[in-house]
């Protein structure tokens, strides 16, 4: 099969690419040197002389306090984008899968988030990418998979970012790191999720919006005691609290999701404690190579 991916040198993307390059798909990868995801004729232009048979996003606007004061250009990558790639993959007759967040519910709940609760964002990031979302479920053969809190990477994929690597960094050198111990995420080992994007399709499930999570939800610090555990270090750090946390844009509270429905297409998502063990094991193996 022909599979454009753009963003395909980011995190997620990396892992995607290393996923349907191991199973000998045919693999154009756009990173974001490569193409600007805000010019629509390069966009175009791109994917239809590519003409692939399957286009994966994997890009996005994903600096949520930036883009509280950025809101343009967080609109255009995040939704205005994913509307021009599903326009182009409904002409080409292509499958299309995008990536949805967290971010899009207001954090409320008292129980994992299903695909049929009504999103209400409370952040700009949050807005703009439900409407991605809604673009890309507009076309016939549109896949939303949300993600959430994403940790891990691909071999020779980039260098991991975002709250597991800092929380790694810190566990590692002592500095006992800042963790929220009442914000409740369903954390997604990129591995896992690619391998999921995969198996979902080859299943033939229908199109639509599915929670691409790993298995149960946990706390930061709850997460964080957990790595330590797996990594056999003194699990120094420095628990707080939301409200006691001044960040630009609001964050979801319980942002867990339920992964039920990916479950009943067939394809089984590991527990969180699973992934952090394997992460674990991940990060010593590069360390002692």
């Amino acid at each position: 099969m022909r599979i454009a991916v753009v963003g395909g040198g980011g995190q997620l993307g990396a892992a995607i690419v290393h996923e349907y390059s191991a199973a000998n798909h045919d693999i154009r990868s756009f990173s974001h040197s490569e193409l600007d995801t805000t010019d629509d004729a390069a966009v175009i232009a791109a994917l239809e002389a590519t003409r692939p048979e399957l286009i994966i996003n994997a890009s996005a606007f994903n600096d949520v306090d930036a883009a509280e004061d950025r809101c343009v250009d967080a609109l255009q990558v995040n939704a205005f984008a994913v509307r021009t790639m599903a326009r182009v993959a409904e002409r080409l007759n292509a499958v299309f899968v995008h990536y949805g967040t967290d971010f899009v519910f207001d954090g409320t709940a008292t129980r994992p988030y299903t695909e049929t609760q009504r999103p209400n964002p409370r952040s700009v990031y949050g807005a703009t990418k439900m409407l991605g979302e809604w673009f890309a479920l507009d076309v016939p053969k549109g896949y939303v998979l949300r993600v959430e809190s994403l940790f891990g990477r691909a071999p020779n994929g980039p260098k991991s970012k975002g709250s597991v690597a800092t929380i790694l960094n810190g566990l590692k050198n002592g500095s006992s790191p800042r963790v929220f111990e009442d914000r409740t995420v369903s954390p997604t080992y990129v591995p896992d999720a690619a391998r999921a994007t995969r198996e979902l399709l080859e299943r033939g499930a229908g199109p639509g919006l599915y929670h691409c999570v790993n298995g149960g939800h946990c706390s930061w610090l709850e997460f964080a005691v957990e790595l330590a555990r797996q990594l056999g270090v003194e699990p120094k750090l420095t628990p707080v609290k939301v409200a006691d946390v001044r960040l630009r844009a609001q964050r979801p509270q319980f942002c867990a999701l339920s992964n039920d429905k990916m479950r009943q297409a067939g394809v089984a998502m590991p527990t969180w404690q699973d992934a952090v063990a394997r992460y674990a094991r991940a990060v010593g193996a590069a360390a002692s190579s």
